[in-house]
Order: C-alpha cells, then structure tokens, then sequence
C-alpha cells in the first residue's frame, strides 16, 4: 500500500525528516586535538573591525558545544581591551554554513533536567554579553543558520546573509521535541513579531534568503562574495537601536495589547492541540515559554525557557526524536556493502508516467541532478509525468525559493517517448508500472534488450517478490526493488530490496542513487510485502475487522491519530486507493499464510466501484452537496457505506483498545520481520515505519515502543487477543523467547 497521498502524513515525515538532517551529530575521532585548538580566530583589520572566524577543525559542521563558552568570552575580552576595535563581525570558515545548530549528543548526556536547564542558562548568559557590546556586532550568514546558530545571530545587532541556495535560518527544535533553550523564544518574538515567531517555532520551518528579509530576521541579502564586505561596511556605520517587528494595524492591536495578546495564544493553543492532539510536549512549552516573554519580561521569559528546556530534554518523546536523529545521521555515514564502490549514473529512465513514476523522475531530476528519460504508453503519460514535474517547480518560483531560470534547467533535465529511443545511454531504469507479474517480467526483457549489460532494472513493486520479477531475467543480478512511497517528492523513505542473485554492486549502486534523490533508503530481504507494506498490512486489516465489528468510520481514524498516526486508517485507505489494498492482499496472503486474509468488505467495496479518494467513492465524501467541511483534517462519512456493508455503526470502543488493537497487530509483524531476517536491525524497522507509514516519531519507532511496553506486556495483549478473537494474534516466537528472557531490542 505505497500509493499514499495524505498531506498530514508527508508534513509528519518530512518535519521529522528534515529536523534530522540539519541538526548534525558532531562525534570526532581527535576530540583531544581539537580542544587545544581555537575553534574562534580573531583578525583585528586595519579598519577597526574584529572578524571572527567560527572554524572546528575536521568536521563539515559547526555545531555549538558548551564548552566553546569560554573561548568566546576570552576573544570578547581581547576585543573590550582594545579601544581601536570599532565593530565585530562573525563569520564561519565553512564553505556552506553558518552554526548549524547544538550538539546534540551534548544533550543526550545530560542526566538530570536541571543539568540539560544549565546547559540552556549557559547559551542565555554567553549570548547576553554577545548582546550588550557596546560597539556594533555583526553576523554574517551562508549556509545553515539553524537551532543554536540562529540564537546566535539574534544575539548579534545586525545580521546579513547571502542569497546561497544552501541559506537557511530556522529553529527547528520541536522537532526534536525540544524548544530553543539560548534565547530563541525571547529575541525572535521581538525581532519578527508573535505571530511569526510561532509560526517559525512551533513548525520548525526554516526561511530561505528573501523571505527572512521580508520578515526582518535579516537586514539584508547579498552575493557570498562580498558578505564580508558588507557586515564589515555594517559593523563601520555603528550600533544601531534594538529593531521592532514590522507589525500591520491588526498584528499591533493583537501583538501589543494583553487582550490582543491573550486572544493570539489562545487560538494558537487550539490550532497546536488540533495538530500534536497532545502528543508533543514541546509545542505546548513553547507557547508557554513566549506568552510568558509577552506578558512579563524578557528575565522571566529567559528563566522560563531554560527550566522548560531542561524538563524536555529529559522527556520520554524527546529522547524518542534524538534515537531517530542520530539513527538516521549514522546511516547517512554507511555504506550499504563494504568494500563495494557504486557504479557512476549518468542518465536514468523511468518506465510509467503516473504519479509514482512522474514523481521518480521528479526527484531524480531535480534533486539527484541525473538527466532521465521517461517511457509511457501514450503520449498522455509523458505529458502527465512532465506536469508533476512542473508543477512542483512553478510552486518554487511563485515562492521564490528558485528562479525561471532555474526550473527550466531542471525542467531540461526530463525527456521523454513512448518507444526505447534513447535509453541505450541509461545507467539505471526504474519501473513504475501496475502490479502485474507478467507485465514487470516483460519489462525486464525489454530493458534487457533495449539498454546495456551493465544497466539496472530497479522495480517499485510494492508487494510483488523481485525474484519472480527477475525468474525470467537473462541478467537477474541487475535486477533490484527500489520502493518509493507517494508522493515521492515527499515522503523520505525508499526500501532497497535484493533476491539471492542481486549482485553487491547493484545494491551499493541503488542505495547510493535513493541517497542522491534525498531519500533515507534501508536494505530489506525479499518477500511479499518486504517490510513497510507488510507490517501496514496487518494494521489495515485489523482496523477494517473492527469497522466490520461496529465501529463508526470516524471513531476509528481518531483513535489511530490519538495514538500518533498522521491520519487514520481508514482515511489511508481512501487516500491509497481501496482497489490497490484489494490488489496487494491476495498477494500477501498467497506468499505470508492465513493472517493475512483480508476482511470481505474489500469484495463488496470493489463492486460498489469504490476506489477512494481516486474517484471520489470510498469511506468518505469527497464532492457535491453532501460533502461537507472538513471535520479535524477530513471529511465527513459517506453513510451509505455502512448500509452497503450492513454494519450497525455504533461506537462500543474506548478509543485506546481501537488504537491497541491495530498497533500489537503490526507491532507483532515488525518483529517477525526481524526475526525472518526481513531488516537488518530494529534502527531499519524504527526508520522504515516513521519514514514510510508515519509511525508516530514520539514513540521512536515500532521497536523502541515495544522496549518501552516490554515484551512481556506485548505478548500478554496478543495471546488476550488471540483468545478473543483468533489466531491473527498469534505472538511471533521472537516476542516470546524476549518476554520469558526480559530482553529489549535496544541495550
């Protein structure tokens, strides 16, 4: 069940996704080395100004640590001594960031909440002297200024950063469950106004070049080849006033009023409590930590957001969204077969024009920088997987997150034909066709005959064993599942699957081809289903068998969303299209045995002609008059369904047993994967289920959960539910062997 289109769920994995990839793990192999050397160089120029440059020697990163506190003071101290010195500017020797944010294994040492609360007090006083230099104190900004490293440039007086594609600014710490312990929550509010400064905060989001001026987080924009030029010309015109937001009539009378100001959290408490339904500490604290600021004053604030800070640090969800950030940092230094070096791919085609395969080229295109060929067909096919493409960029323009120039250079990139003009060059074909065995073995054979030897046949399957794609192959060790997950421009994750004659270059080659598109790929052994649809598949399966109970539609997708999902199941289905779940069971089924059976309803749905979203008859109405307005994210029911179905709807349920139901079920599975030898490890399943299907990232994943239930828990809910209900809930032998053994996936 790939084909997934919910909005929420993409938000959800991406914010995850992206909270990973810019706050970066700094471990170093010559720690002692870089302690005795200046991590901060000071050049005092003939003109008067101190550049300072920000330099650790031998990582990609700057990060802040709290041990760097001293060294600043010691360099600030030398600037106050020397009366010469007319200004200060910042700057960082890496080629393409600024600070990129903390140090987070500095956090996940702490101890206690009141260690990780000094911690945040440390940043506050260093970034309050930084403050109160009596001459102008510039920063000038290329590349990532995120996290801490955007603390540190609101401590500075004047900030200027560069028009780089790479620039960002952002405070991206809820997503790591976390709030901004150095400041954040204080001078952001008083530079951009409430309403920005929330929006910035309690999303993560982070601001490209021009938009951070239109805000006012920056003073200006320039080419990275004069940036020094001008914070210095900055830094000479002397300290200017403390800057106010630029606020309109309405945000002055919300902003700057306690009436106003009560009436703006309030309605941002709803709007985040719709959202985190609870789930996400962080997000309340940081309302809490600025309505504090607001109201009674930057020392309090500060006081605040410090105790608040070390408090989640030390949260069972934070701890959870740190696991996922330094999972995903490792695997990001992997290679997936040792000794193994990928083979370069300079053009890839595309086999399919729909959305999956419009989506492939997309990202291959735009984001890997490979030129692609793409085959449909039709002419239509071509022209929609093109469309996709265009689409997605026009977006970006009319943001100004990238010039017509530059999305007609990507746009170049994509070619296409209905025959195999043109791909005898490819290094790489995707597949992206129907789930029909024969028709993928054909393809096999096409690409085979049409294409070189050394060009590799990758097929989003997503069920379908790839050594039965790859029966017929003249060449199966070219031959490799590549599963994407809709939309695929933004859901992160992609599956590599190999059957026992892929060879090691092809998956090294197809692992470091999903890296370049930005996915986060795992490696997974073959089998129906391999391991995101599968362990989806019982949890689908479960929640259509409590709707066949009696359950009302709603009732169910607001359970699944209060345990952390980013929409229900039944709105999944919808959204994946009940025809493609009617397809994939009986695969499953036919390879995975009788748990997999699906619940009749698929047969009475199908001929009804309800396919979902897709044709707009499913669970839920989606046109005419009935439609509705959305309720909480969706739509309202199609009653006609129950009929249809003959079920009296009628809630008997509390909302947990409904979510727990759902959850042993595809908890079971994940570790039957681990224990077939489906994934390599309980990091893969934690990040193939946050990053394919959503799993809710407060909870770390399906494994980390199960250590923080304890099997023994686990397998007490299964064999109650087995007794109940039969032996769908049968516990896995692994679950067993770990409850009687009081064993935890992680040490």
């Amino acid at each position: 069940m790939t084909e997934q289109s919910n909005e929420t769920s993409n938000e959800t994995s991406n914010e995850t996704s992206n909270a990973l990839s810019t706050e970066q793990n700094t471990e170093s192999n010559n720690e002692q080395d870089q302690s005795q050397s200046r991590i901060f160089s000071l050049d005092i120029q003939d003109n008067g100004v101190a550049v300072i440059t920000m330099d650790i020697v031998g990582e990609s990163m700057n990060t802040l640590r709290a041990e760097f506190a001293p060294e600043v003071r010691d360099v600030l101290g030398e600037i106050k001594a020397n009366r010469a010195v007319q200004g200060i500017v910042f700057i960082s020797g890496k080629k393409d960031n600024f600070i990129a944010g903390a140090d987070i294994s500095m956090l996940d040492a702490c101890t206690s909440a009141e260690e990780a609360e000094e911690l945040g007090r440390t940043g506050q006083q260093l970034f309050d002297e930084l403050e109160a230099m009596d001459i102008p104190v510039v920063a000038a900004i290329n590349g990532a200024a995120l996290g801490g490293g955007l603390e540190f440039a609101l401590a500075c007086h004047s900030r200027i950063c560069t028009d780089n594609a790479k620039t960002a600014l952002g405070l991206p710490e809820v997503q790591l469950g976390l709030l901004p312990g150095s400041g954040g929550t204080q001078r952001l509010p008083r530079l951009v106004g409430l309403q920005n400064a929330l929006d910035m905060i309690l999303t993560g989001k982070q601001l490209r070049p021009k938009q951070a001026l239109k805000m006012g987080l920056v003073d200006d924009v320039v080419p990275n080849a004069i940036l020094l030029d001008a914070a210095i010309k900055v830094a000479l015109d002397g300290k200017h006033k403390a800057k106010k937001a630029r606020l309109d009539l309405m945000g002055k009378a919300l902003e700057n009023t306690g009436v106003g100001r009560k009436l703006l959290f309030e309605q941002a408490e709803k709007k985040t409590l719709e959202k985190t339904r609870g789930n996400y500490p962080a997000a309340e604290k940081i309302l809490e930590v600025i309505q504090v600021g607001a109201d009674k004053g930057l020392q309090k604030g500060l006081e605040m957001e410090a105790k608040r800070f070390g408090e989640l640090c030390m949260s069972a969800e934070s701890k959870a969204l740190r696991s996922i950030f330094f999972a995903t940092t490792e695997m990001k230094k992997e290679t997936s077969i040792d000794g193994v070096e990928p083979q370069t791919i300079s053009k890839a085609g595309v086999l399919g024009g729909g959305l999956m395969g419009g989506g492939i080229a997309h990202v291959t295109a735009c984001k890997a920088n490979i030129p692609v060929r793409l085959k449909d067909i039709n002419h239509d096919g071509i022209v929609n997987a093109m469309r996709y493409g265009y689409d997605i960029l026009n977006k970006k323009v009319k943001r100004r997150f990238i010039s017509k120039a530059e999305m007609q250079s990507k746009m170049n990139m994509l070619t296409g034909a209905v025959d195999y003009t043109g791909f005898k060059a490819v290094d790489i074909v995707v597949e992206a066709v129907f789930e029909d065995l024969g028709v993928k073995q054909q393809m096999v054979a096409d690409i085979e005959a049409h294409c070189g030897e050394h060009t590799i046949f990758a097929t989003n399957t997503s069920s379908l064993p790839i050594n039965q794609i790859a029966a017929k192959a003249a060449r199966p060790e070219n031959v490799i599942g590549l599963h994407y997950f809709s939309p695929v421009d933004k859901m992160p994750l992609a599956e590599i699957i190999s059957h026992d004659k892929t060879s090691p270059q092809t998956i090294a080659t197809t692992v470091a081809f999903a890296k370049k598109q930005g996915k986060t790929p795992i490696v997974v052994k073959d089998g129906a289903g391999f391991y995101v649809n599968r362990i989806l598949a019982l949890y689908m399966n479960e929640a259509a068998n409590i709707l066949l109970d009696g359950e009302p539609i709603e009732h169910i997708d607001e359970s699944l969303m209060d345990f952390g999902f980013p929409v229900g199941p039944i709105t999944l289905l919808d959204e994946v299209g009940i025809d493609v779940g009617a397809k994939i069971s009986p695969i499953l089924e036919g390879e995975l045995g009788e748990r997999f059976v699906a619940p009749q309803a698929f047969d009475k749905l199908i001929r009804d002609d309800r396919k979902g979203k897709k044709n707009k008859k499913g669970f839920y109405l989606y046109s005419g008059k009935d439609g509705g307005k959305p309720k909480k994210g969706g739509k309202k029911v199609d009653e006609s369904v129950y009929k249809l179905l003959s079920i009296n709807a009628v809630q008997r349920l509390n909302r947990e047993e409904v979510a727990e139901r759902c959850v042993v079920q595809m908890l079971n599975e994940a570790a039957r994967c681990l224990e077939e030898g489906i994934i390599a490890n309980p990091r893969d399943g934690d990040i193939g289920a946050i990053f394919g299907i959503g799993f809710a990232p407060f909870r770390g994943g399906p494994f980390r959960y199960m250590d923080t239930m304890g099997a023994a828990s686990i397998v007490s809910k299964l064999k109650s539910y087995q007794e109940r209900f039969g032996d769908r809930f049968e516990p896995c032998d692994l679950l067993m062997d770990m409850a009687e053994n009081d064993k935890l996936f992680y040490s």
